[in-house]
């Protein structure tokens, strides 16, 4: 079986979803085929009652369970957990000096139970902290084999641009993996996101990742809340514009043509064009629906229909 190009995103785990349940939609994800696990050192920390640490310890527990460490990608970050306990913010986070970078790990890897993290990602920028410290105390941990690779979340191209030119000065690991908030549906340009440490892929964005060749976009927000299946999520008022009536149309076309959901198109889509999306799940059922989607082959004038709807 060919690998499959979805991540689970895992903030439920541990929380919204308990212990029972997340185990089953691990379980199932990997059951599938999948085997990217995507968490933080702060989910979910904005959660009354929460840390920051309930995800990535309900995965560690998992883990010990089930003897699987070898059979999944775990991802993780650093940067964006507040300071302060009980902090419902991102006023005031750890951020990516070199001694917060591996206190984090040291203790992401302690809640995962393993020695070693697959995929390490910036959270979120530092501009107070010196580019080249920040990339320096990335590259030391794949040298020394704690880490495998190295991605950078919720970056403006231009400061990813310099720390994989710095990387490449200073002879360590860049960033190959980028993480970005999209999907099918576009904002209005220009928009102000209601959430907070979100970022948007841009056309930039793909201009640079194709001439560059070596990154690897993981998107989130992928399904939008539900909003592309359920009609007590509405679309948010950044897509209230003419693209978005287009764009359904052909989308909502093209999944009654195939006999599948719109999610599963738009997993389908963003595959098509080299992206590994993450879905998170409270549900096994949203597990099977997302695994389908990542699966589901389109032809290529059915992506071009769905590129650029008349």
């Amino acid at each position: 079986m060919t690998d499959l190009r979805l991540a689970l995103g895992t903030i439920p785990l541990g929380t919204t979803v308990d212990e029972e349940g997340s185990f089953a939609i691990l379980d199932r994800f990997v059951e599938l085929g999948g085997i990217r696990l995507d968490t933080a050192d702060n989910y979910p920390f904005w959660q009354d009652g929460c840390t920051g640490d309930e995800s990535e310890a309900t995965i560690g527990r998992w883990l010990a369970a089930r003897g699987s460490r070898d059979a999944v990608v775990l991802s993780t970050k650093v940067g964006a957990r507040p300071r302060t306990p009980g902090d419902r913010t991102l006023d005031d986070v750890e951020g990516l000096s070199a001694a917060a970078i591996r206190a984090a790990l040291e203790g992401s890897l302690k809640r995962l139970g393993t020695d070693r993290v697959d995929v390490y990602w910036a959270h979120v920028e530092d501009r107070a902290v010196p580019v080249e410290e920040t990339v320096a105390a990335f590259g030391a941990l794949v040298a020394d084999g704690t880490v495998g690779v190295l991605g950078a979340s919720n970056h403006a191209t231009w400061r990813l641009e310099r720390a994989r030119r710095v990387a490449r000065d200073l002879g360590v690991a860049p960033f190959t993996q980028v993480q970005l908030r999209h999907t099918y549906l576009q904002p209005r340009p220009g928009v102000h996101l209601p959430e907070g440490g979100h970022t948007l892929a841009t056309g930039e964005t793909f201009d640079y990742l194709a001439a560059e060749g070596d990154l690897t976009l993981w998107a989130y927000n992928t399904l939008m809340f539900g909003a592309y299946t359920r009609p007590d999520k509405p679309l948010q008022e950044i897509f209230e514009h003419p693209g978005t009536t287009a764009r359904l149309a052909v989308l909502r076309e093209v999944a009654a043509g195939l006999g599948v959901s719109a999610n599963q198109v738009v997993l389908a889509w963003l595959v098509a064009h080299g992206v590994v999306p993450i879905v998170g799940a409270t549900r096994v059922e949203q597990v099977e629906e997302a695994v389908a989607g990542a699966r589901l082959t389109l032809d290529a004038d059915v992506v071009a229909r769905l590129d650029a709807p008349a």
